[in-house]
């Protein structure tokens, strides 16, 4: 199953790593859903779910990043929001 597949090397990719830190476009819409699979099957393994479309949030993201071994607040709150 592709899906299984997606899942365990996410997963994999997330042991891999401090922490990982998804970006998506798509969550600059406010009614954004995760409906496809891939992103379904994703949502479990990440730390942060953040919108990347503008320069604010690029330099959000820079902010996010700068903090040392923190999870960012906002990050969190998008994935607590679509998963």
């Amino acid at each position: 199953d592709p899906d299984d597949k997606l899942a365990f090397e996410i997963d994999r990719l997330h042991r891999s790593c401090r922490r990982l830190i998804w970006l998506n476009p798509l969550l600059r819409y406010e009614g954004f859903e995760a409906k496809a699979k891939g992103v379904q099957a994703m949502l479990p393994h990440v730390d942060e779910f953040r919108p990347v479309h503008n320069l604010d949030s690029l330099t959000d993201l820079v902010r996010s990043l700068s903090a040392h071994g923190t999870r960012s607040q906002e990050g969190q709150a998008w994935l607590r929001k679509v998963a």
